[in-house]
């Protein structure tokens, strides 16, 4: 009878070392080579933990052969726009969606956990003018570990519950007033009487005394429920995605057991490069540098020229080797915004046309770079007249559920320990 293992033979002596082969519910299986240092005084080597499980997880499912994405076994297309994000930031955390109640009272909570003690309002005016809405996101979720200390140390479920309820209602709060403050426009209190996603549009639109503007160009606009679903839906799209740099560094100094707002900070600070949570400004950046319809053929041909450093932005995605499921509903948001909200927006040409004429090209096929989540969700939001540079906080927004049942998970597990990577050494 076959064993489910797997034999490894050195072959500078001819010892072998065997090791169990565990099976998931879902995807490859993996083999537990926990003990191979200590059998055979070698580490594996594997830049970029490309081949490495870091963990055991239940959390979310990505195939990125068939283009797959699941929250606790839902596939990503019936919980985008179809829930609430945070009924989807309930199952998330706890495993199932809410029952009507359920979502009712959580949302209630949310909505009145979401006001910021005054001292933490107070740091923002010691950040200088211009300052990245990241770093002050970053700054002030880290100081909510001082006005919080004693989340430090978790002793049962209610704890966890009451911990993470708190952040995910102060992330858009702290979001809004850090973009507000870098542009040295009065702050706007939450409002009660708001849903999440609508609330955070109204702190970030509105001027005092409630009354609504774009900010910037000082057009009376209210907040529509169009506009509503579609952010709601890139939060949702953006909630969790697996053991990603940024995922995984939640889990990382969790594992150090910091103070968990500690964790999620580091998760901020990883999230902000261009490689990861920041890409969607580079799309946008890309699209401006494009400047117009008709340029397009010509960047077209400069992304194809292997010669040429140009790389089309937004295209392509290190996990899905065909088309991103999330870019699918994106999509469909995107055309629905353009037909409701009546856009004639330069840029959406622009990405209109970049996104017609590689979806075209077999050059781009061949390789399985289609838009990916990045591309769509920098149109969407700046369709939403949202600046540039909160897109990524936006991202912060709504991965931060996915990193706090990340790092709950990671809590919880009876055989988890500090994170310690080893290295192969080449220097002197």
């Amino acid at each position: 009878m076959a064993k489910n293992t797997m034999t490894f033979t050195d072959n500078r002596n001819g010892k072998t070392y065997e090791y169990n082969i565990v099976d998931g519910t879902r995807g490859p299986s993996v083999v537990d080579i926990s003990s191979f240092y200590k059998d055979s005084g070698m580490f594996t080597y594997d830049p970029g933990y490309t081949s490495t499980a870091s963990c055991e997880s239940k959390i979310t499912f990505i195939d990125g052969e068939n283009s797959e994405l699941r929250y606790r076994g839902y596939d990503i297309s019936e919980l985008a726009g179809k829930h609430s994000f945070l009924d989807v930031s309930y199952l998330l955390m706890r495993g199932k969606l809410p029952t009507p109640e359920a979502s009712r009272n959580f949302d209630l909570e949310i909505r009145h956990r979401s006001f910021l003690n005054e001292g933490i309002i107070r740091l923002f005016d010691a950040l200088p003018d211009g300052a990245h809405p990241m770093a002050t996101m970053g700054a002030a979720t880290m100081a909510l570990s001082a006005f919080y200390k004693d989340h430090l140390h978790l002793e049962d479920e209610e704890q966890f519950k009451m911990m993470r309820r708190r952040i995910l209602a102060k992330m858009p709060v702290i979001a809004a007033m850090a973009y507000r403050n870098s542009i040295g426009t009065p702050l706007i209190y939450p409002d009660v009487n708001r849903y999440f996603t609508e609330n955070f549009l109204y702190m970030l639109r509105a001027y005092p005394g409630g009354r609504m503007k774009y900010l910037g160009d000082g057009r009376n606009d209210e907040i529509k429920q169009v506009e509503i679903d579609a952010l709601d839906a890139i939060l949702t799209l953006h909630a969790d995605h697996e053991q990603n740099a940024s995922t995984t560094t939640v889990r990382n100094v969790g594992s150090t057991e910091a103070h968990p707002y500690v964790a999620i900070a580091s998760g901020i600070s990883a999230l902000w490069g261009s490689a990861h949570g920041g890409a969607n400004e580079k799309v946008m950046d890309q699209l401006k540098l494009i400047g117009d319809v008709k340029n397009v053929p010509t960047y077209i041909a400069k992304a194809k020229d292997k010669n040429d450093p140009f790389r089309l932005m937004g295209f392509g995605h290190r996990v899905y080797k065909n088309r991103d499921p999330r870019a699918e509903t994106l999509k469909g948001l995107q055309d629905k915004l353009r037909e409701e909200l009546k856009l004639d927006s330069k840029l959406l040409d622009i990405a209109a046309a970049v996104e017609e004429a590689a979806l075209s090209d077999d050059y781009f096929k061949q390789r399985g770079l289609y838009p990916n989540i990045d591309f769509y969700s920098g149109v969407i939001l700046t369709a939403l007249k949202i600046p540039v540079e909160m897109f990524t906080p936006i991202f912060v927004i709504g991965r931060t559920p996915g990193w706090l049942a990340q790092w709950s998970e990671l809590k919880q597990d009876p055989k988890h320990k500090i994170a310690r990577p080893r290295q192969l050494y080449t220097g002197n």
